[in-house]
């Protein structure tokens, strides 16, 4: 099961409980549903429909309704700023990062004698360690929450720790989680800990990060 169905099935037992529903999870499944449109709905509309509006020479808007279970309506309007239209947000994916070629790295990478690796203490006493200190890094960031770490736009070589695109040149650093999500892994040991000491301090979450 998904995280988003997770939260599906949180939010549907607090309405049959008639609890109200908590700010956060609302959040979470908003911006799950936004990134899942994002990875997986707008590259087929964009490929779909770009080559045959070729043909029309004018500016429009398609804004296109959906409800679960009922047939999918398209509205049209000749007014091209769509917040003239409604309380939208235009939902985009993350750009690919212009990389330089050839570029010599300024400052030395901080090394640490032998092959070291990561092991994260959270507050009610979980440890995460695996063999790979980027396994421990993408593992760590997923129990934290992928979006609650998205949102915090941090970035290493210009790419998003959490980013919902491939990167250009660092693709093969970046570890597929789940709903399209990838957690970059191009840096060291010392580098994952400092990022993910960061994460924790502006969270708040009380994480022990240990480089052994």
């Amino acid at each position: 099961m998904s995280r988003l169905s997770d939260l599906y099935k949180a939010m549907e037992t607090l309405r049959k409980e008639g609890l109200s529903l908590n700010e956060d999870l609302e959040h979470q499944v908003t911006e799950l549903e936004e990134n899942i449109i994002k990875k997986e709905i707008l590259p087929t509309v964009i490929e779909t429909i770009a080559p045959a509006l070729k043909q029309v020479q004018r500016e429009l808007v398609l804004v296109v309704e959906y409800k679960p279970g009922m047939p999918i309506s398209v509205a049209l309007s000749r007014k091209t700023n769509i917040t003239e239209l409604l309380d939208a947000k235009v939902l985009e994916m993350d750009p690919q990062v212009e990389h330089r070629i050839g570029s010599k790295r300024m400052k030395p990478v901080e090394r640490k004698n032998g092959k070291t690796i990561l092991r994260v203490t959270f507050p009610d006493g979980t440890v995460v360690e695996e063999k790979k200190a980027k396994v421990t890094f993408a593992n760590v960031i997923c129990r934290i929450g992928l979006m609650r770490v998205r949102s915090l736009d941090i970035t290493f070589c210009g790419v998003p720790i959490v980013s919902n695109t491939i990167d250009s040149k660092y693709g093969n650093a970046q570890i597929a989680v789940e709903n399209g999500l990838y957690v970059m892994t191009h840096s060291s040991t010392h580098d994952k800990k400092k990022q993910l000491d960061r994460i924790s301090d502006e969270l708040n979450i009380g994480l022990k990060v240990e480089e052994i």
